[in-house]
């Protein structure tokens, strides 16, 4: 028998049931009602910017549980607290026949130390994405991952706090937009036998500060690749822990962008919600606070 995370189910039977769409009867229902035909856990969180991943970085998995013949939706809510700064995200997702979902989510950014003590920052942001190929699930006897296009529209509202220094918009700190567009490329390869979720996204971006502090700047204003990964041990049906890493552009002479990083344990208790808790550094962010932002996030979600 073959171990993994899964427990005392053996992965041929499980992959076989899954191929045959075959599901126990208590959990056949219409389109009306989502089925949550999906194992635990990977559904996956919701990553900061509403999409269906990991904390920092979109995968290739439909957010929700909803097999191929229902949906699933679900609500949640981060906070990212350094030494200077904190940002929330608050949103909704639903994932459609697990191959489209659409997202929506609003980010804040403020400052909670002298001189930006009084900033904050709003961004409202659409998602969408759709599943091209493979499963990450089903394909166990390939190398083919899963492999999802997304896209993020961005737009910021503006900055608030600095009105005395006759900053009200990230134009005004070297931006050149207000508003942009992020295209990502993810792929997603779940081992079940080694208890294993491996995903990489690669990111066109010119977002600052995840579009915070706007979009190009005066340093730079094109798109530009950029390399996001993780990794998640399966601990149990229940328990995960990873690591993400998330590149960033440098646009901005007044943001002294770095790349993301982060830790980060995810419980599952049940399929109706899910909490995870992190370690996260975050670089610099502006020069006026120049010190590199470290510190703890946490995120719960809620879905059918």
């Amino acid at each position: 028998m073959t171990r993994n995370y899964l427990g005392r189910v053996p992965v041929a039977v499980l992959v076989a049931s899954v191929l045959s769409g075959s599901v126990p009867p208590a959990q056949a229902q219409t389109l009306t009602m989502p089925d949550q035909g999906r194992l635990l856990a990977l559904g996956g969180a919701s990553q900061i910017e509403g999409a269906g991943g990991g904390g920092l970085t979109p995968w290739a998995l439909i957010t929700g549980y909803g097999s191929r013949d229902s949906y699933g939706a679900n609500v949640h809510t981060t906070g990212v607290r350094t030494q200077d700064y904190a940002i929330d995200s608050a949103g909704i997702a639903i994932g459609i026949a697990d191959r489209f979902e659409v997202s929506l989510a609003s980010q804040k950014l403020q400052g909670s130390k002298a001189p930006l003590a009084d900033l904050a920052i709003t961004q409202d942001i659409v998602g969408l994405k759709l599943k091209l190929s493979g499963d990450a699930l089903v394909d166990q006897d390939r190398a083919m991952p899963q492999i999802a296009l997304g896209i993020q529209f961005k737009r910021n509202n503006g900055v608030h706090g600095l009105e005395a220094l006759g900053v009200t918009d990230v134009t005004q700190l070297g931006a050149r937009s207000n508003h942009g567009i992020d295209v990502t490329l993810s792929a997603t390869k779940v081992l079940l036998a080694q208890s294993l979720l491996l995903n990489a996204t690669v990111r066109a971006t010119k977002a600052n500060q995840l579009g915070l502090l706007g979009f190009g700047g005066d340093l730079h204003d094109r798109y530009q690749p950029m390399l996001e990964t993780s990794v998640v041990y399966l601990v149990n049906r229940k328990l995960v822990v990873g690591a993400e890493y998330r590149m960033k552009p440098h646009n901005l002479s007044v943001d002294a962008e770095k790349a993301y990083a982060d830790v980060f344990v995810g419980y599952f208790p049940v399929k109706n919600f899910s909490m995870v808790l992190g370690w996260v550094t975050l670089g610099d962010l502006t020069i006026f606070n120049p010190r590199r932002q470290n510190g703890v996030y946490l995120s719960l979600q809620g879905g059918l």
